[in-house]
């Protein structure tokens, strides 16, 4: 019996899903689990092949899938990808071109499918961070127009690195409560433990990017994306997307746990 992993980041709708492939005589994990818990788990474990539904969270799912092309343990494992929008389709296709993309109602024939011919050569892309390699700064952060943007320490050239923003958007140096996007750049992991919950706790209801130098980096810190989502986490947020900013600094955007 082959065994699929699914991947769904809602509890009531992933058991649904998972119940109907069971009933195509697949053996299913279905569990939803953070990123790094993911990961973990399917480093340890063999799915026959992956299933990710993108009509939640497609950023998620889709990063899951960069990962899994990323460790030569999964690499040639089959990934199914479920729904979703036609354009985050589309670029995700651009992506991973030998991945299979079907709808729930066509799953069955799709996975045997998929199953039948597993990816002689997968594609691998090249990092993480490969979806945004050639988006402007601001698009990567997500600065939408009419925005009030919060940089909190920031390097002291941040802003031509920025370079071109869109329309009305209001650049400030502290967290208040018309700020609708912050951006924490944190060094060091003693700053970065010293201040997290205060940080979190005035940037209220906005999402928050905490950004730290990159290993590479002339500047680099003592910092991992490790330490940062444990942080964040600590601190009652949670991260659902993460950005190379540019040379020097990566980072990781959360929100208030609800």
């Amino acid at each position: 019996m082959s065994m699929i992993r699914l991947i769904h980041w809602n509890e009531r709708e992933a058991r649904e899903r998972a119940a109907r492939l069971q009933s195509y005589g697949y053996e299913v994990e279905w569990r939803v689990r953070t990123g790094p818990e993911l990961l973990a788990e399917l480093k340890t474990t063999s799915p026959s092949a992956v299933v990710i539904d993108l009509e939640r969270l497609p950023s998620h799912g889709r990063d899951a899938a960069i990962h899994l092309r990323r460790m030569k343990t999964t690499r040639q494992v089959p990934i199914v990808f479920v729904g979703g929008e036609a354009a985050k389709v589309a670029r995700l296709k651009e992506l991973l071109p030998d991945a299979s993309y079907t709808t729930w109602p066509s799953i069955e024939s799709s996975l045997q499918a998929a199953l039948a011919q597993p990816p002689a050569a997968p594609v691998v892309p090249a990092s993480v961070f490969a979806p945004y390699a050639d988006r402007p700064i601001a698009a990567k952060l997500g600065i939408r127009p009419g925005a009030v943007l919060a940089l909190v320490h920031p390097p002291p050239d941040f802003a031509r690195t920025l370079g071109q923003v869109p329309g009305r958007v209001t650049l400030v140096s502290r967290l208040g409560r018309d700020v609708s996007l912050a951006i924490w750049f944190v060094r060091t992991r003693r700053e970065l433990e010293a201040r997290v919950d205060a940080v979190a706790a005035r940037a209220g209801e906005a999402p928050l990017w905490i950004a730290w130098p990159k290993k590479s980096a002339a500047s680099a810190s003592d910092l991992t994306q490790q330490d940062v989502r444990r942080a964040g986490l600590a601190a009652g947020l949670v991260d659902y997307k993460i950005c190379s900013i540019d040379a020097t600094w990566s980072a990781l955007l959360f929100k208030r746990r609800r």
